[in-house]
């Protein structure tokens, strides 16, 4: 039978009726303080379950690990209970949902921490920006991340052990599973590229030893909640953010195998999305596929041609897709019947209130 974006497939422990995956999105509508999913957070992802899977947006492991303002957390017990409101939603409109596990490192402001100082694996700047609310004013803006500090090689464990916990959290919130986000120059990338890893312990020099860190990660969490219910976003063609690296791709395709070795189910290959972003190799795509036994999700500019396409070829089993499901609450149906698509509003992605995120409306509510 030949796949589509419409055929089933088998994700770790789930089933899914499509291989149409709403792409985690940062939106920034948690309450504050405390950074606490809402009943409006699970309104969104309640009218986004005809998916095949959601993944969510990036949730912060700890306070440590945030680096933008309103994002929500899994690290305390009202963060927990707000996302069960999301998970219950999300099941009672018969979707299956995952949770993005965070930490940023470098990727933050001075504001979301006591000392003034992000933590990353050395003490070199991302040179980028993230979005931070003026107290005073209320307003959000896109602000310069200050150098952070290096860690300590004795508190590296205790991240780790944040991510374990992070994972059963979601779990008791009620997700179907976690997905690590490894990508796009957030802390796990941080330490696989030299680029901002310079440790010379455990941790750095070699491919073998940068992969560690994402290596302990994806076992404690496997350890705790099964590694059927793991994945893991990776970015290896994205240098933004001072992240362009001569071995990462080599450094990606050990990690791959050690990813197989412990059993997640999915790799969640992000492709940039800007014009003159750089295609990803078809070589890569192969490469990755024999170092890789599980499921890969495909994110990046993807129409249905596309994405037909590349699950035609074998590349991918699932595609994932961000702006168009903003817009668009039922895009699975649009993208079978090949109906006419919404455009989304930029200027109320990062935070506000419903308008821009729950109000867009599905076909038969726009009639």
């Amino acid at each position: 039978m030949q796949t589509t974006l419409f055929s089933p497939v088998s994700l770790g422990s789930l089933t899914l009726p499509n291989r149409i995956a709403l792409a985690p999105m940062t939106r920034a509508r948690s309450s504050q303080p405390g950074n606490v999913p809402t009943a409006l957070m699970a309104e969104y992802y309640a009218q986004r379950a005809s998916a095949g899977l959601i993944v969510t947006e990036a949730t912060q492991i700890s306070s440590q690990g945030q680096g933008y303002s309103f994002t929500p957390g899994i690290h305390s017990p009202e963060q927990i209970a707000g996302w069960r409101l999301v998970t219950e939603a999300v099941h009672r409109a018969a979707g299956r949902i995952m949770l993005q596990l965070w930490h940023v490192g470098r990727m933050s402001h001075e504001s979301f921490h006591e000392d003034g100082r992000p933590v990353a694996p050395s003490a070199l700047s991302p040179d980028a920006k993230v979005w931070v609310v003026d107290p005073e004013t209320g307003v959000g803006t896109m602000v310069d991340s200050p150098v952070p500090r290096a860690l300590e090689t004795d508190e590296i464990a205790g991240i780790v052990e944040d991510y374990r916990k992070a994972a059963a959290n979601a779990i008791a919130a009620g997700f179907d599973g976690v997905e690590l986000h490894g990508a796009n120059g957030y802390l796990i990338d941080q330490f696989l590229r030299r680029s901002s890893n310079q440790r010379h312990d455990r941790y750095g020099g070699p491919a073998e030893n940068r992969i560690r860190f994402l290596v302990e990660v994806a076992e404690g969490v496997a350890a705790e909640i099964g590694a059927a219910r793991v994945g893991i976003r990776l970015s290896p063609y994205i240098t933004q953010r001072n992240m362009e690296d001569d071995e990462i791709i080599p450094t990606i395709l050990k990690a791959a195998h050690e990813i197989d070795r412990i059993g997640l189910a999915y790799i969640h290959l992000v492709e940039a999305d800007w014009d003159d972003a750089p295609d990803i190799p078809e070589d890569f795509r192969r490469d990755l596929r024999a170092a890789y036994s599980g499921r890969i999700i495909v994110a990046g500019r993807y129409g249905r041609e596309k994405a037909e396409a590349i699950l035609t070829a074998g590349l991918a089993d699932i595609v994932a897709f961000g702006r168009s499901f903003i817009a668009n609450p039922d895009l699975p149906r649009r993208l079978k019947e090949g109906l006419s698509l919404a455009t989304f509003d930029g200027t109320k992605l990062f935070g506000g209130s419903a308008d821009g995120y729950s109000t867009y409306p599905a076909l038969e509510d726009a009639a």
